[in-house]
């Protein structure tokens, strides 16, 4: 919808329940929810709000997703890097076709940017678009992300 926002609360988010694929899950109990905040008008772009509990599990990502930790703190090893301790503040990359072992040392909250990619000829139209769209309505392309 044109003009509106979405807020998420810490003491209101309204988290569901969002399973962690069984196969996936290395040690523990891990508990994970989620609530969708916002999607693109396209549906190639989405954002999250996500929390799990303590556990290990692998994770493949099928799209690009961008975190930002908002509490707790995650240990990452990925596609044979060294393992990683994030925590609150920091904010990570997963390209799509990452694989990675995901320890949540207590919890773990985060911010999700998710965002599939488009075909290189379907990236080119849609920025077309865009700057069409901008000459049209006289604002500057600044402020569009592609």
């Amino acid at each position: 919808m044109r003009g509106s926002i979405e807020v998420g609360h810490r003491e209101t988010d309204d988290l569901k329940p969002a399973p962690i694929e069984p196969s996936w899950i290395v040690e523990g109990n891990p508990e994970a929810r989620s609530r969708l905040l916002s999607t693109s008008a396209c549906g190639t772009a989405w954002t999250m709000l996500w929390s799990c509990t303590q556990g290990k599990f692998n994770w493949n990502y099928d799209f690009d997703e961008t975190v930002v930790i908002l509490e707790g703190s995650i240990v990452v090893e990925m596609d044979g890097r060294p393992a990683e301790r994030y925590a609150a503040g920091d904010v990570i990359l997963f390209r799509t076709g990452t694989r990675a072992k995901w320890h949540v040392e207590d919890h773990v909250r985060k911010v999700a940017f998710c965002r599939l990619d488009n075909p290189v000829p379907l990236g080119f139209a849609i920025r077309a678009v865009n700057k069409l769209r901008s000459l049209v309505r006289g604002q500057p392309q600044s402020s569009q992300l592609s």
